[in-house]
């Protein structure tokens, strides 16, 4: 019988466990995201301003959660953003067209989430 080793020693886990250490490398994630990106700690903040105003809108629920969807994609984005400039560093910090595509394309995606907060904002209030 061929028993193969697990791909990650951290994929052993399940049930419970696997979703109680989940949610603190989240938090980790978040926390150092928080710490050493000045783009997601901007974007915090300004979360932490549109998030609040998006719930006093007097607008629907399908309103207000389109409001509060946009934002919180760009922080989805902005942490996906930052792990793959973290991974494409970790394996060199050489200028490569690759490295520089990469990043290139993260910081894009970062900006249509931003482009989609404006539009959304602009539909839902005034649309």
């Amino acid at each position: 019988m061929d028993m193969k080793p697990p791909e990650s020693p951290h994929k052993g886990k399940t049930g419970i466990r696997r979703i109680w250490n989940a949610l603190f490398y989240s938090v980790d994630g978040i926390r150092a995201a928080y710490r050493h990106e000045d783009a997601f700690r901007q974007e915090v903040l300004l979360a932490l301003v549109l998030l609040p105003v998006a719930l006093f809108m007097p607008t629907s629920g399908i309103g207000k959660a389109l409001l509060m969807g946009s934002v919180l994609l760009v922080l989805i984005v902005e942490l996906l953003n930052s792990a793959v400039e973290a991974t494409v560093d970790r394996i060199s910090l050489e200028n490569h067209r690759l490295a520089k595509r990469a990043k290139d394309i993260g910081s894009a995606a970062v900006l249509l989430s931003l482009t989609n907060v404006v539009i959304v904002w602009v539909l839902v209030l005034f649309g």
